[in-house]
């Protein structure tokens, strides 16, 4: 189970989208006249004390975890390779979906005025799509093994 490639990508999926609670999606913005930075628990200002949250994203923090435990949850499905494959695209739509929440939430908060130049853009913004490319490469590597089981059922 674990030494398939395809559970390394799956896992490493799990991890990138986990990552989004740690980096920020948008940094140095101007958010209400104060330069903030926006992750996917909320707007917050860095200050000498720590985070100063000025709107936070409650739904879209507790959103976050079940979308990040489901590549990790595709893993245990490896006798049922079809299966697995239809849960990797439903693992794609799902973090799509979320992207897209995150992006509509991220857009009210702030204000239809926020321009975003690609040097405020954060880690977490790109990490989504990283996950998304490592689905995409689990989905390969079971087609891959699907195929090898196939073949060596037709020499039998």
């Amino acid at each position: 189970m674990i030494q398939r490639i395809q559970s390394v990508y799956l896992f490493l999926a799990t991890l990138v989208l986990f990552a989004l609670y740690l980096f920020p999606l948008i940094n140095n913005v101007n958010v209400n006249g104060a330069i903030s930075n926006i992750s996917v628990q909320g707007v917050y200002q860095q200050l000498v004390e720590g985070r100063l949250y000025t709107i936070e994203f409650i739904a879209i923090k507790i959103l976050t975890a079940p979308v990040a435990v489901l590549p990790t949850l595709a893993i245990f499905f490896y006798k049922k390779r079809k299966y697995q494959i239809a849960l990797c695209y439903g693992i794609i739509l799902a973090i799509i979906g979320f992207s897209f929440a995150v992006a509509q939430t991220v857009k009210g908060a702030t204000g239809e005025g926020l321009q975003i130049e690609f040097s405020n853009m954060g880690i977490g913004m790109f990490l989504s799509s990283i996950a998304i490319i490592l689905v995409i490469m689990a989905i390969k590597a079971i087609k891959r093994d699907e195929k090898l089981v196939r073949s060596a059922d037709r020499l039998r």
